[in-house]
């Protein structure tokens, strides 16, 4: 860990940042008023208290219904924490929020922190079983939901309060309270400030099983500096989050586009080619997105892509999902230096932020931790692994790291520093790089094998589409890899001709023994492969 000097000149160093990125208010009366919300409200709430005190009348958000300001949001938020706390959904309350990413899941977070309550961003890709049991474990009082949703609510119980967020007709009558009409008929008033600030819960994006509740506090009001130092994002600049908000790539950049003034332009369904038109209708410098949104927008046909003026885009943020060094390339051919490649995860936070500089020196990288973040390798007895190019599991900590799941266990800790449950080196120049999952690795014939490497070598192949390679168990060798590909249009590849390929570039016992032609790879929310639902296409 840090020594105590060391801890004092990354502060200083963070605060830097922050004021050069125009985070801190320049005006002393606001500065203060910016940490007085800060200590009372906490970080989400007080992000949209100051970002209304200081950019007013500016636009906000932008989504399918129009434009709000600063002032509106605060406005609206302010409504609806009184309203639910009249409802009795207020300190004490866990408001589980199901929505896309409209207004109304921005006004819910931001409400429901003001009414003092813990939030809860339930994922919208939930079925019945993972919706009921994330409920029972996070003692669910209240939900706020989109109403196409209303059928999956069954599998909750009738004492959780229901309010719904979003109709696909404003105007139709409501048999149960809408956000709407909550703001609408409350007062839009300061409100006083809850007792007890109530949380946020994000949930693990994991494949498998229920998702793990992660609390998050926030330690620092610095933070923001961990992605502000190595992501260029403008400020008072429109920024499209494609990301989903109720994951952590999404929900971090929403709060940090606050923080500096921007637009923040949502839609509540990703297209690839709605996606252009709102960077090029927005003027956007900006986008968040997982690596499988970018391949759908890079995978448009040339004339499609052509016909959209993207000048003004500075900035791809991407993370949630590995970025393979093929598809970052394809971006910055079409768009120029923009890649900036995030390693972190729900738990750890930020690890590593790859800017275009680094992805051109290395394309896969990703990249070097920020003042403040520290990153660690060690092999399986806990030993440090210093030597460039040896793998070791990766470990991190800052400010931003988790204190343990909901449900009292934790990730493994080394030297005060979480697993990130990968692993992979850093080369000599100090670059890292991720070679996979730590229970990802296989062992064919003896020989260590890391599923990323042929997945992202089978990406560069002029007809693959899409790909996941995976480890199934196997009589002779123990283990042996499987690779399950989606052909671009009018492909030719067969199993011989993947094989072969692998075989050109990699060691033998890294080529498929399994080829599979699949129409497409079940992913979840943030684009991570349902690996469980592959090996089922085997037995």
């Amino acid at each position: 860990m840090p020594t105590a000097l060391a801890r004092i000149g990354n502060a200083a160093h963070n605060a830097s940042v922050l004021v050069r990125r125009g985070v801190v208010p320049w005006r002393p009366d606001h500065g203060i008023k910016a940490l007085i919300a800060q200590r009372k409200l906490g970080p989400v709430a007080a992000a949209v208290a100051v970002s209304a005190m200081r950019y007013g009348d500016l636009p906000a958000l932008a989504d399918e219904r129009g434009v709000l300001s600063y002032n509106d949001l605060e406005q609206r938020s302010n409504a609806l924490a009184r309203s639910l706390r009249a409802r009795g959904a207020g300190e004490g309350a866990v408001i589980a929020v199901l929505c896309r990413d409209h207004r109304g899941l921005v006004d819910s977070i931001l409400g429901t922190a003001k009414a003092g309550a813990r939030v809860l961003l339930m994922n919208t890709g939930f079925g019945k079983p993972q919706l009921a049991d994330v409920a029972e474990r996070e003692k669910v009082t209240t939900i706020i939901y989109d109403e196409e949703f209303t059928d999956l609510l069954s599998a909750l119980p009738s004492t959780i309060e229901r309010y719904i967020a979003w109709q696909e007709d404003p105007a139709a009558e409501s048999a149960l309270p809408t956000i709407e009409s909550m703001i609408a008929s409350t007062s839009p008033a300061p409100i006083t400030a809850p007792a007890v600030m109530g949380g946020l819960v994000l949930l693990t994006s994991g494949t498998t099983g229920t998702p793990k509740g992660a609390p998050r506090e926030v330690r620092s009001p610095l933070a923001a500096a961990f992605f502000l130092e190595r992501v260029p994002f403008g400020r008072r600049e429109p920024m499209l989050i494609a990301s989903p908000i109720f994951h952590a790539t999404g929900f971090s950049q929403f709060i940090i586009a606050f923080a500096i003034g921007a637009k923040i332009v949502l839609r509540r369904r990703f297209d690839p080619e709605a996606t252009l038109a709102a960077l090029q209708e927005n003027g956007c410098t900006a986008m968040v997105a997982v690596p499988t949104q970018l391949q759908r927008m890079v995978d448009l046909p040339e004339e499609t892509l052509k016909s959209y003026n993207l000048s003004k885009l500075r900035v791809v943020f991407l993370a949630g999902s590995a970025l393979s060094p093929e598809l970052g390339n394809r971006a910055t051919a079409l768009w120029g230096d923009v890649v900036h490649n995030l390693y972190g995860s729900t738990e750890v936070a930020v690890i590593a932020v790859a800017t275009p500089q680094d992805w051109k020196q290395a394309p896969g990288t990703v990249g070097r931790s920020p003042h403040g973040v520290e990153v660690r390798l060690y092999d399986e007895a806990g030993n440090q692994v210093t030597t460039p190019g040896t793998v070791g599991r990766i470990f991190a900590g800052s400010g931003l790291s988790f204190g343990g799941y909901t449900d009292g266990a934790n990730k493994q800790i080394i030297d005060g520093l979480l697993s990130s449950g990968d692993v992979g080196h850093f080369d000599t120049s100090g670059l890292l790089f991720v070679d996979g999952r730590d229970d990802d690795m296989i062992i064919s014939g003896g020989e260590n094998v890391f599923p990323l490497e042929v997945e992202n070598l089978l990406f560069s192949h002029p007809e693959v589409a899409d790909v996941s390679v995976l480890g199934v168990d196997d009589a002779d060798f123990g283990q042996r890899l499987a690779a399950f590909i989606v052909l671009k249009p009018d492909a030719k590849l067969d199993d011989e001709a993947v094989r072969s390929f692998v075989k050109d570039s990699l060691a033998r016992f890294k080529v498929p023994r399994d080829v599979i032609f699949v129409p497409s790879l079940p992913r979840n929310q943030t684009g991570k492969v349902l690996k469980n639902e592959l090996r089922a296409k085997l037995a």
